[in-house]
């Protein structure tokens, strides 16, 4: 179990082992734009992970070619759908407010 904290709300959670990044966001009661049902295809779950990167999967390769496609994908970039909860470390993300993907 990791806490996850939701900017810029400040909302903290607990986000199980293997749980993604959008659903413990959207089980926090945060809207977060997810146009492709988890496929890695459309970029629109893009955030920030500002903090506790280690404490996520690796990026695989649907995600990290979806990452390249995109305008505005910085290091601390990753698809909420792909990205899941080790459990290791506490987590923060940042939510951009746009669908940023194609």
């Amino acid at each position: 179990m990791s806490l996850l904290t939701i900017l810029p709300s400040g909302k903290t959670v607990d986000a199980a082992e293997g749980m993604t990044l959008l659903a413990a966001i959207l089980a926090a009661d945060e809207t977060l734009t997810h146009k492709c049902d988890g496929k890695a295809s459309c970029g629109t779950c893009h955030v920030f992970v500002q903090e506790g990167r280690k404490g996520l999967s690796r990026i695989a390769r649907e995600e990290n070619e979806r990452l390249d496609a995109m305008v505005g994908v910085g290091s601390k970039s990753r698809l909420a759908c792909q990205a899941k909860v080790l459990g290791t470390e506490p987590i923060k993300v940042e939510l951009l407010g746009f669908g940023s993907g194609f």
